[in-house]
Order: structure tokens, then C-alpha cells, then sequence
């Protein structure tokens, strides 16, 4: 039995059509969160008894969970046994750490033994000798405390909790505990809420937002499209860059995980490119494509096209395959991910009609509606 990636199948195996003929292939699917926890369940004694604690059935399902859903550059069942692995040995290491009374008693004996060797070598024999008693009672007070010690690390039983899962996806991640541990349907139903607490009005554009993401989590939507796709319209200094940042903050836990692209540094045909990286061949193949590497590194994110009406016509036949299929392939052929991730475009579209259009009496609302129509048929010319 030979095993290898489809990729190493390609390049060595199946160009020789001689060698290839001799094996009878059998394609390995990747198995479902759940079949990974029946895996997982399988395989937990061997990693009990190497640890030397108890991994609960929470834990193994909070691995298969948080693997499957937060590690997308990896797969079943391996990523989530390594992190079944790690949280153990954390959660080992952790309990091994000697106590600070431990600790401060061997500090103390070390300092008596040190006060001790300097009078004995300036003859002061009469001080030696009180040092050597001090060190002599913490060393039997070190020898008792270690007792304790060991006899409560086997009393007491470790196990590892779902929180120590989380804390070990959250390292690799970057994303923060509190956001993988927490009850997310009670924070999504109060997102509105959340992000008023920064954002003051803006009602219409955080409730069209929040109604988005519920779906997305609920399943409702498609499973192969983004969280949701937005495109914020109005003049400069009304707060959509900003709303874009307390809505990354909420969902993602931080600031840190905003991509933001300036779209006027994609107004010429050539620089469309950078976007996924240059082709083989050409100056920065080797560096990635800006978006496709910063998503690819960070696939929990807000991403930010600043004033998207600059780009080139040729950037919107790239956005609109990762608003349908959730998915981009880079330069180098590596599929990126976009479903984990939420879309802003913004732009100043309809700002010189809004300054232009100032009307008083009872037509207001009217213009009003008239005006986000001239400004959508706009964009959508755009």
C-alpha cells in the first residue's frame, strides 16, 4: 500500500504509465465533522494514556467543531487530532508548573547556601554554621511541600475541557477565545446592539448587516458564498470606513483582522494582477497576491475595497467569482477560501448629488427616494 497526495500522484506516478498500471488507485475522501469525531473517539485512549489525564467527549467535539470550521487550509481528520494533541499537552504542561510556595522555599535554600560558601570562604565559621541551619530547615520544608505537591497531582484528576480546545484554535487562529467559546446566538441576536455602542445612526445600513450575518450563521444561505457582500454608499466622512471596523471587531473579535485595499491602486489593466499575484514568469511571482495571501493567512476577516468605483472593469470579474463560489485560485493554483469572510465595498457614488440636491417643504422624502434610485442606477452602470 502506497499512499500520496493527489499532486505527487500527478507529477511522479501517472506521467509513467508503466509504474502507474501496478497500482490500483483509491481516492480518500476527506471525512465530515462527524465521522472525524467517531475517529477521534477511536483513537482518544492512546492520547490518554500518553498524556496521562482525560480528554472529555465535549473536548473531542469542540476539536472536530472548531477544526473543521476555523482551520480551512487543512483537513480531517489530521487537523483536529493535532489539536486534540496540543491542547493536552498544554493542559499537562500547565499542571506541572511548580507552586509558588515551591518555588519561593528552593529561591530562599539557595540563598542561605550562597550566604553560607561566602563566610566559609572569609572564615566565619560561627555564621556558616547558622546559614547551614537555616538551609537544613528548608530543605526539609521543600521536601514536605514537594510531598503535597505530588500527592495532590495524583488525587486530583486532569481532564481536558472544550475551553482548552478553543484556547489552542484561538493560538493558530488568531481568533479570541472569548469568540469561539461564547454562545454566539445570543451575541447575534444582539448585534445591533453591540455595535451601536460605537456607531451612533447608520440604523438602516447595522440592521440590513445584522439580518445578513443571522442568516448566514443559521444556515440559511448558500454554504458556498461569503458571510454577506455589502456595499456602503455615501459622502466622505459619514462613518462607513469605520462602520466596516466596529463590524470586524464584533464578528472577528478585533480590528486586526480588517484587509483593507485601497481600489485606486487598481486603476490600470496590469495592476488587476496583484490582487491574486503575478503569473509565472513575471517580477513578484514569488511574493502572492495581496488579497489572496492576507485572506489565505487570515480567512476570518473583514474585507475593506476602499472607493471601488476606481478599480478596473477587470477587478469586478475576480470579485463577482468569490461572491459566487466563495473561492479563488492564486497564482501558484492555491484554492483560498472567502466563505469565512465578509465583503465591504465602499464608495462616494451619489455624494456630488447629495450636496447638489438640498430641496425644503414636503417634497424631501420624495427627492430622497429618488435620489438612492439615481444613485443605485449609477452604480450599477459602474
Amino acid at each position: 500500500i502506497g499512499a500520496t497526495t493527489l499532486d505527487d500522484y500527478r507529477k511522479y506516478v501517472e506521467r509513467d504509465a508503466a509504474l502507474e498500471r501496478r497500482f490500483q488507485p483509491i481516492l480518500v475522501e476527506e471525512p465530515s465533522v462527524d465521522e472525524t469525531l467517531e475517529i477521534l473517539r477511536g483513537i482518544k485512549e492512546r492520547y490518554e494514556e500518553h498524556h496521562k489525564l482525560t480528554i472529555s467527549d465535549e473536548a473531542l467535539n469542540s476539536a472536530a467543531t472548531l477544526a473543521a470550521r476555523y482551520i480551512p487550509d487543512r483537513f480531517l481528520p489530521d487537523k483536529a487530532i493535532d489539536v486534540v494533541d496540543e491542547a493536552a499537552s498544554r493542559v499537562r504542561i500547565k499542571r506541572r508548573a511548580i507552586p509558588l510556595t515551591l518555588k519561593e522555599a528552593k529561591q530562599s535554600r539557595d540563598s542561605f547556601r550562597k550566604d553560607k560558601d561566602a563566610a566559609l570562604a572569609t572564615q566565619q565559621y560561627d555564621h556558616a554554621a547558622e546559614q547551614r541551619e537555616h538551609e537544613l530547615q528548608m530543605e526539609e520544608k521543600i521536601k514536605k511541600l514537594e510531598e503535597e505537591w505530588q500527592a495532590k497531582q495524583e488525587k486530583e484528576e486532569i481532564v481536558v475541557t472544550a475551553e482548552d480546545i478553543a484556547e489552542v484554535v484561538s493560538m493558530w487562529t488568531g481568533i479570541p477565545v472569548v469568540q469561539l467559546a461564547s454562545d454566539e446566538t445570543k451575541r447575534l441576536l444582539h448585534m445591533e446592539e453591540a455595535i451601536h455602542k460605537r456607531i451612533i445612526g447608520q440604523d438602516e445600513a447595522i440592521n440590513t448587516i445584522a439580518k445578513a450575518v443571522r442568516r448566514a450563521r443559521a444556515g440559511i444561505k448558500d454554504l458556498r458564498h461569503p458571510i454577506g457582500n455589502f456595499i456602503f454608499l455615501g459622502p466622505t466622512g459619514v462613518g462607513k470606513t469605520e462602520l466596516v471596523r466596529a463590524l470586524a471587531e464584533f464578528m472577528f473579535g478585533s480590528e486586526d483582522t480588517l484587509i483593507r485595499l485601497d481600489m485606486s491602486e487598481f486603476m490600470e489593466k496590469h495592476a488587476v494582477s496583484r490582487l491574486v499575484g503575478a503569473p509565472p514568469g513575471y517580477v513578484g511571482y514569488d511574493e502572492g497576491g495581496q488579497l489572496t495571501e492576507a485572506v489565505r493567512r487570515k480567512s476570518y476577516c473583514c474585507i475593506l475595497l476602499d472607493e471601488i468605483e476606481k478599480a478596473h472593469p477587470d477587478v469586478f470579474n475576480i470579485l463577482l467569482q468569490i461572491f459566487d463560489d466563495g473561492h479563488l485560485t492564486d497564482a501558484k493554483g492555491r484554492r483560498v477560501d472567502f466563505r469565512n469572510s465578509i465583503i465591504v465595498m465602499t464608495s462616494n457614488i451619489g455624494a456630488e448629488l447629495i450636496r447638489k440636491g438640498g430641496s425644503i417643504g414636503f417634497t424631501a422624502r420624495s427627492d430622497e427616494a429618488k435620489t438612492q434610485q439615481m444613485d443605485y442606477e449609477k452604480m450599477k452602470e459602474k
